[in-house]
């Protein structure tokens, strides 16, 4: 990391921003600046790719080097980006439609490699760039241009593939909540390995309110869990409730109600190696229990493109050729006159 100090106008472009007044990608975008300032990382050092999707014009916005790339590739591109070029950060932006569905399969392997990405998953639940249909995040029933009777499929949610793929890092923050989002975006970063922060963000055109009940400071306190590492899983406008462990699962408690104290509220490790906890809190969801936020998974682990690199120069210290023509001339040669 660079010694020099940076501003969050250090990573903005002249470019004017093209999102709909009011979507959520204006605050991301502002999040992601504040974020990259804060890493201290030069804009040089830095390369943005995105797909195809509103939240894919992204890099335009960007003092850095940027891609837009096509449809559900850029887990793919990113990952030729930062092999080739190991000491760039890279960031890639997708949306729930290019980042699940076509481009699904890149999504789970770059996880699942580990590369040394951070993957920014801007999830409003709708395909707003085409104009209103459901995707791959859009609940049972959603009524949408492409399913007017409303959908007859699950969804995925977006930490079931992450953990299926074995992710090291997830994180979870609200569009409009800038602090929390440069918090998470700053903690990806720095992560070795594959990170992926999945950004709960509004589609103020197609699909508006939908995570309204924490698209406010007052709804975040009532309905969402901020975890952090190594401190209680308190929430609730004045921390007065958590979660404990009951059997294999969770309960939600009061603090205070049948001698509860703080004492016997779970701690936030993001670090064990066992995921099961982890998945349990990035699955919570429903009338009766929080949606988690914050660095809920923070793994260290080796990276793919090191793991790469390490193997090519144990390569070369075995086979002493260096050159191609004195490959060429390692076997048997014969002159012909």
């Amino acid at each position: 990391m660079s010694e020099q100090l940076y501003t969050a106008k250090d990573f903005k472009s002249d470019q004017y921003v093209r999102w709909c007044p009011g979507c959520g990608d204006h605050a991301l975008l502002n999040s992601l600046h504040k974020a990259m300032a804060e890493l201290g990382i030069a804009p040089n050092m830095t390369a943005v790719i995105s797909g195809i999707g509103c939240s894919s014009r992204l890099p335009y916005y960007m003092n850095t080097y940027g891609f837009h790339t096509i449809h559900g590739r850029a887990a793919a591109i990113a990952t030729g980006v930062k092999v080739a070029n190991p000491d760039l950060t890279v960031w890639q932006i997708s949306g729930d439609g290019d980042g699940l569905a076509i481009g699904g399969n890149h999504f789970i392997h770059a996880i699942r490699r580990n590369v040394n990405i951070n993957i920014v998953l801007l999830n409003n639940r709708i395909y707003g760039l085409t104009k209103g249909q459901y995707s791959p995040t859009s609940p049972r029933g959603f009524v949408s241009k492409s399913s007017p009777y409303g959908t007859v499929e699950d969804p995925f949610r977006p930490a079931e593939l992450i953990f299926g793929a074995r992710g090291k890092f997830f994180g979870r923050c609200v569009d409009v909540d800038g602090p929390c989002s440069v918090e998470v975006l700053t903690a990806s970063a720095r992560h070795k390995g594959a990170s992926v922060v999945e950004v709960l963000q509004n589609c103020v055109i197609f699909n508006d309110g939908c995570h309204s009940a924490v698209a406010t400071k007052e709804g975040r306190a009532k309905n969402a869990i901020h975890l952090k590492h190594g401190q209680p899983m308190l929430f609730g406008e004045n921390n007065e409730k958590g979660l404990m462990q009951e059997g294999f699962g969770l309960k939600v408690v009061t603090l205070g109600e049948n001698g509860i104290t703080e004492k016997d509220i779970l701690v936030h490790d993001a670090h064990c190696e066992d995921n099961t906890l982890h998945m349990k809190l990035a699955l919570m969801e429903g009338p009766d229990y929080p949606i988690a936020l914050g660095v809920i998974r923070d793994v260290e682990a080796l990276s793919y493109e090191e793991c790469v690199y390490a193997q090519i120069k144990d390569v070369q210290a075995k086979k002493p050729t260096r050159k191609l023509e004195d490959f060429l001339l390692s076997g048997e040669t014969w002159e012909i006159k």
